[in-house]
């Protein structure tokens, strides 16, 4: 089980170039990836990208690879792209005689030309830096996966525990289950007898019918049923290499389904009071779920 949220960091360098990589992952019910780069990396986006989804099946990952001199290089070497700067020049002096304006073309100008005037990073080609950009994104996906995981195993111990509280509530209501109907029947026979009516006799067919139809409708085997196969479908989560958060949210809704039928059916206060208890847990359950990927 991981968690969806975590930071990685990577670095590497090659040919005088220091590439770093920061990942930082949070919530989200889809994988979502965001990916920030300089404009001499912008064409490696895509495998960026794909290699980054193939360790991420849900949260939203930013990344942010960084390009820029390695620490032993005091600056980068600037280049001058002479034949542009002699294009630029021609065209310069071609336009200034087509406009009839006087004046030479300066040095300043040239170089102030697009092109004209380049870094070692410019001239640098994205598909050159891949492996140092693949090497530091490494880093980074294996930093951010261990916090995940980390992270991922503090929030198992807390649903583990979650789940501990509702098994525990659930068996006092299947032990209160069967006495709800005798209860009823005591409590039917004392309203009519204070409400001053015919005596009725404990098997008259009247009273035994609506006991009878009350067992009928209080009846919460099913729904207890359906918790239990649900806290081992937990189980088997907990202990699935794969990610489980869309799982456990749908058994965090159909844990509510089953806890509100009990609820509604159950006409007894001992009952009622772990209703309580297991919506109580089942909340906190249903927020953790929100956090595993």
């Amino acid at each position: 089980m991981k968690s969806m949220t975590g930071y990685g960091r990577g670095e590497t360098a090659q040919d005088g170039f220091k590439v770093t990589v920061e990942l930082s992952s949070v919530n989200r019910k889809q994988a979502e990836v965001s990916v920030t780069l300089p404009r001499e990396l912008e064409q490696l986006e895509v495998q960026i990208r794909d290699a980054i989804n193939k360790h991420i099946a849900r949260g939203r990952v930013n990344a942010r690879i960084s390009l820029h001199t390695a620490e032993n290089k005091i600056s980068a070497r600037k280049h001058i792209n002479e034949a542009l700067a002699k294009a630029y020049a021609a065209e310069f002096a071609r336009l200034a005689k087509s406009l009839k304006i006087s004046g030479d073309v300066t040095l300043d100008q040239v170089l102030r030309a697009p092109g004209v005037f380049q870094t070692d990073e410019e001239l640098a080609g994205s598909e050159d830096l891949w492996p140092a950009v693949e090497k530091a994104l490494n880093q980074g996906l294996t930093a951010l996966l261990k916090m995940r995981e980390r992270e991922g195993a503090h929030l198992a111990k807390d649903l583990t525990a979650r789940v501990g509280s509702m098994r525990t509530a659930v068996e006092k209501v299947r032990k209160q289950a069967p006495t709800t109907t005798e209860n009823y029947r005591r409590q039917l026979l004392e309203r009519v007898k204070s409400a001053g009516l015919e005596s009725i006799a404990a098997d008259d067919e009247r009273l035994l019918k609506e006991i009878v139809l009350f067992a009928d409708r209080s009846d919460i085997s099913e729904e207890l049923t359906r918790l239990q196969s649900h806290f081992q479908q937990y189980e088997d989560c907990r202990k699935s290499g794969e990610p489980v958060g869309r799982t456990l949210d749908f058994l965090a809704q159909e844990m509510n389904r089953e806890i509100n039928t009990i609820g509604s059916k159950a006409n007894d206060a001992v009952i009622s009071r772990e209703v309580v208890t297991l919506k109580a847990e089942l909340e906190k359950f249903r927020e953790q779920a929100q956090n595993v990927e």
